[in-house]
């Protein structure tokens, strides 16, 4: 015997009476094995009936207008199938294995079965596009052939995403988070597995298969999504402005690819060398549940246990949590500087909310609404949307802005003029020297312009005298409209609260940094005309 051609491995498939017939098995490049029948020598009618069809046989078929003739190989090469069912129930019928085998007539599309017909003689066969892929698969089900079906079950996702087609392997979601998505969700509704044959659909009595609809998203961007594939392959991208970062994340989270999504939303770890502590920057609007938790402080035994910082982590994306510092704005925050509580507006009302409320839960701490409110419909979610309705809050936020926060108030920088707003105090109650120079009851601290416009550093213990802003009036800083912001979260105990009540905690916000306007007249003049 020569040698098995490089590649093959040749084994012998025993027969009922002991006899063997030699089997090709062949190793693709890639990996895949491809079962090839060697052709059968002094081998009796009865045993290839007894194993299909016999191999060299013609049997003939008629697809449409176009009439094919294959082999019992080539037919047995998938089986069991309709044609391999169709042709022995003849023979069975027929013992006269030379005649009696009638024409299978098939009213299906003839170019399509050109394919599948190579498929059967041996050939590998890879659709062009979603059109010839949907083909190949409701013929390959409707014929009953289960290599076929696993092979373009297997294959890649073959779709239409506004105007282009995209050919994508099913292993680029293999990132954490990007699956399940769109794809493997919406793509297998017909595609779901490779041995049912419709789904909902009984194939008993089955004429045809139905019409299915090339897989195409025609509402999307073409441009982008190829830019997303080019995410997804792990090359980088050129992010060109925040309206081309929006476009991204939008198509991400139609697509549900809630891992790349992460990778992409705008944020910014470092690390805090003076507070000894990883920190990242992020958007309210960013913020997912999954990834808030909460971190006590590692501190002496007569504080509170529950003191400590709200950190954050992106889900999918990152391995450990920082230190939180979150980005509100869209002027949505008004403070009163008098009792240092602010109040949210709009969206971010409700994202704020639900970040003290999911916060809360970290913690274990029990709901503060009544037992009698969580009773009727709708319970806990039919309450007015407002912090006071979480265990951490009053309906108006606690805040505290430290001499360390850098602030931009009318377009100027300012400096606080005293070490920071303790939370603790009362400044509508603490008695100071107005600009008159007599003891008065004070609104709020001094709030001082830096003329320079660059960061003050000391390095005396003692600082150098500032020249206080005067205003007519205190109360024309009673109120700051907060442009933008960004807040470190902690977790304290409430000091107003009777001494004999149950001790309860609540979130302050400590400023970072802040953008922010003393009022109508500070807004209109960092209004710009329509050009």
């Amino acid at each position: 015997m020569s040698p098995a051609p490089q590649g093959e491995n040749h084994i012998k498939a025993d027969l009922q009476d002991g006899t063997t017939t030699p089997v090709s098995t062949h190793i693709g490049n890639n990996g895949g094995i491809k079962r090839s029948i060697m052709r059968q020598s002094q081998v009796d009618a009865w045993q290839d009936m007894a194993a299909g069809l016999p191999a060299e046989k013609g049997f003939p078929i008629q697809i449409g207008s176009e009439l094919f003739r294959l082999s019992g190989a080539s037919i047995m090469s998938d089986a069991p199938s309709y044609f391999s069912k169709f042709f022995e129930e003849q023979l069975r019928q027929n013992e006269d294995t030379a005649n009696g085998v009638r024409t299978l007539y098939i009213d299906r599309d003839p170019a399509t079965f050109q394919d599948i017909a190579r498929h059967l003689q041996g050939y590998h066969i890879q659709p062009r596009d979603g059109q010839h892929y949907v083909r190949l698969f409701a013929d390959a089900q409707f014929y009953g052939l289960p290599q076929l079906m696993k092979q373009l079950f297997d294959s890649e996702i073959f779709i239409q995403i506004g105007d282009q087609n995209f050919q994508i392997p099913r292993n680029i979601f293999s990132s954490p988070g990007d699956s399940p998505n769109f794809f493997s969700l919406g793509f297998a509704a017909f595609f779901n597995s490779p041995e049912e044959v419709f789904p909902g659909l009984d194939r008993v009595g089955l004429l045809r298969p139905p019409a299915i609809t090339p897989p195409s998203v025609p509402n999307r961007s073409a441009h982008i999504f190829s830019e997303i594939l080019h995410l997804l392959r792990g090359y980088p991208l050129h992010i060109r402005n925040n309206d081309h970062r929006a476009e991204l994340l939008r198509d991400c989270r139609y697509f549900h690819l809630r891992g790349l999504e992460q990778k992409l939303i705008m944020h910014q770890i470092s690390y805090n060398s003076e507070r000894q502590k990883a920190e990242i920057l992020i958007r309210l609007e960013d913020i997912r549940q999954s990834g808030v938790s909460f971190v006590g402080d590692a501190s002496p035994s007569d504080r509170s246990p529950l003191c400590g910082w709200v950190n954050y982590m992106r889900p999918f994306v990152d391995e450990s949590s920082h230190e939180l510092i979150v980005e509100v704005g869209d002027e949505s925050l008004k403070i009163d500087l008098r009792s240092m509580r602010g109040e949210f507006y709009g969206d971010s009302k409700a994202r704020i909310t639900s970040l003290f409320q999911v916060v809360a839960n970290k913690m274990n701490l029990p709901t503060n609404v009544p037992l009698g409110l969580l009773l009727p419909s709708g319970g806990i979610t039919a309450q007015p949307v407002s912090p006071g309705n979480t265990p951490l809050s009053q309906d108006k936020v606690k805040f505290c802005i430290e001499r360390e926060a850098h602030i931009i108030l009318d377009g100027e920088e300012h400096i606080m003029s005293r070490p920071g707003f303790d939370t603790y105090d009362d400044y509508g109650s603490q008695e100071v020297t107005t600009d008159s120079g007599t003891p008065g009851t004070a609104s709020m601290p001094t709030v001082e312009l830096n003329s320079s416009l660059q960061p003050q550093r000391h390095l005396n213990s003692r600082p150098p005298p500032r020249k206080r802003k005067r205003r007519g009036s205190l109360d024309d800083f009673g109120e700051w409209i907060i442009r933008k912001g960004q807040w470190r979260l902690r977790v304290q105990p409430r000091h107003d609260q009777p001494d004999h009540d149950e001790q309860r905690m609540e979130i302050v916000l400590h400023a970072v940094k802040i953008d922010a306007v003393s009022g109508q007249r500070g807004r209109n003049t960092l209004r710009s005309f329509l050009s």
